[in-house]
């Protein structure tokens, strides 16, 4: 029988990870099955719970229960602890170990599939949420000079720099980016859900600056074109983020690391 693993959402009918996890599954040889689970938003526990129970070995967690895993878990990553969230349950032994995949994914597309060089960058980091809070600490891994986090609402900005302690982290709110520039902007807000961008100034992307969207769509979306019409070099929203995450999830449960490119490439022209 083949192990079982799913994502859990609510919504979850538009999730590519089946697909993702299929071709993963194909190129290494892995004997597994992969599905999707609506979360109930009132017992999310009990929907890992059940399906554990059934067998299940791992679960790949997203909107809105990142927080709820990080919750339930019986013993969580380094890299979750910091996050403060997870979206990777691996499930054995009765045990629910939670992991983050999120940075990691961020930092693999922008610097192996991108060739972005972050170290000595100025990033600019849009959001004080869980997104944000999810890749800060890997992004500082990769020797940056300077990481601003700005937020709508200041004291989230300033309370997720405090937790970084880091003398290159520093926060804001949107007002306080005027006259600033960066050589990276990551847009980690919800605005793209409604088809907007964070409230930022139009001088805020340095000569040859990038901008990179964590989410993505079938079209380019708002932030894309945002960065396209203030000359960034590269405009890149979060399609390989979302694959070379998933990536990182495979290796975690099944310690093989599959080959992104050829997804990410199938993902782009379907």
């Amino acid at each position: 029988m083949s192990d079982r693993y799913a994502v859990i959402g609510n919504p979850i009918e538009h999730s590519r990870s089946p697909r993702i996890h299929a071709a993963f599954a194909a190129q290494t040889g892995e004997d597994i099955e992969y599905g999707r689970i609506l979360g109930s938003l009132d017992d999310f526990a009990g929907d890992v719970r059940r399906f554990a129970g059934a067998g299940g070995r791992g679960l790949n967690v997203t909107v809105p229960f990142k927080e709820q895993a990080f919750a339930l878990c019986d013993r969580l990553s380094e890299r979750a602890r910091r996050a403060g969230a997870v979206n990777t349950l691996s499930l054995e032994d009765g045990e629910i170990r939670g992991d983050n995949t999120d940075g990691a994914g961020l930092v693999r597309d922008l610097g192996c599939n991108h060739r972005f060089n972050f170290a000595g960058s100025r990033i600019l980091l849009l959001g004080a949420g869980g997104a944000s809070r999810g890749v800060l600490f890997p992004l500082l891994a990769e020797g940056p000079a300077a990481i601003t986090i700005a937020n709508r609402t200041a004291a989230r900005a300033h309370a997720l720099a405090a937790l970084a302690d880091d003398a290159r982290v520093g926060g804001c709110g949107l007002d306080g980016l005027e006259g600033r520039q960066f050589d990276l902007v990551i847009n980690g807000t919800a605005a793209g859900l409604a088809g907007e961008v964070p409230a930022i100034p139009d001088s805020v992307l340095a000569q040859g600056g990038w901008t990179y969207d964590m989410m993505y769509g079938v079209e380019p979306t708002a932030f894309v074109l945002w960065g396209r019409a203030h000359g960034a070099a590269r405009a890149l929203d979060g399609l390989g983020m979302l694959v070379e995450q998933a990536a990182e999830s495979f290796f975690v449960w099944r310690g093989v690391m599959p080959d992104t490119g050829p997804v990410i490439e199938a993902l782009r022209h379907s």
